[in-house]
């Protein structure tokens, strides 16, 4: 699934679809649309605007303005390979999404069009992603990328269970996923399955700055592929710090890699 950094990398071309008076949608892939019946989301928003792209941890909206008020937010999830495309400007672009050859109309799962002839799109080979009104991200905990130390010692090191499970708990913390939690332990040298109430305020401050510069660096760079230690999570890879076996296993019910030194 897409992590924070594509699903910001996504919110900033869709910042280019804003202000812009909307002239047709189509929302008929009732699968994508779900459980809008096709139409209903082109009733609520034809002849409106969107006026700002949010996001929190993974979940990406739009707010509106319809009729001289406000109107529903438009979600948006991109599912494991879905892109946002606004005038031909895409996003993001990272390994998931390498070309997929000759792009057949279907695959354009979502199009808002606007009346200066423009248009937004949801282009989803796979049919993963997701289009709604007013989705609900109230269970998600504070966003990744802006979540202070003091709020981050509080909600990720408490409790016996390991602290990569905390790490992808979204409602802890939203927005990390399996590939990012595995560099910003890495950049902490933490263990992955160390309890997360045994860290500490000073290895957790530690872990805190780590995201926050591998957060950095992703959404710089094209997404969490670009990770420093994500080329070596393999068979036979090694830790490219110091040099040590890469260890593979699963921690949290998730696959996990670490350095066997630095993260014993």
């Amino acid at each position: 699934m897409p992590e924070l950094p594509e699903v910001e990398l996504a919110r900033a071309v869709l910042e280019g679809a804003l202000d812009r008076t909307i002239a047709a949608i189509d929302d008929t892939d009732h699968w994508v649309c779900r459980p809008h019946a096709p139409g209903e989301i082109a009733a609520a928003l034809v002849g409106g605007r969107l006026t700002a792209a949010r996001r929190r941890g993974k979940a990406m909206w739009c707010e509106t303005r319809v009729g001289g008020g406000p109107g529903p937010d438009l979600g948006v999830h991109l599912g494991m390979g879905g892109q946002i495309v606004v005038d031909g400007r895409v996003g993001p672009t990272g390994p998931e999404h390498r070309d997929p050859g000759p792009r057949k109309p279907e695959w354009d799962r979502f199009t808002v069009t606007f009346a200066d002839g423009g248009s937004l799109r949801l282009f989803d080979k796979r049919r993963l992603g997701r289009v709604r009104l007013d989705p609900d991200v109230d269970a998600l905990g504070p966003d990744a990328e802006t979540i202070t130390r003091e709020e981050f010692r509080t909600r990720v090191g408490r409790g016996r269970s390991a602290v990569k499970a905390r790490l992808l708990d979204q409602s802890v913390l939203a927005g990390v996923g399996n590939l990012l939690a595995d560099e910003t332990l890495w950049q902490a040298r933490v263990s992955p399955s160390a309890p997360a109430d045994e860290l500490g305020a000073a290895r957790l401050d530690a872990l805190h700055d780590a995201l926050e510069a591998a957060l950095e660096a992703a959404i710089a760079h094209g997404g969490v592929h670009t990770g420093e230690v994500i080329r070596h999570r393999r068979p036979e890879g090694h830790c490219p710090r110091c040099g040590a076996p890469m260890v593979h296993g699963t921690v949290g019910g998730r696959s996990t890699w670490w350095c066997s030194a630095e993260q014993a």
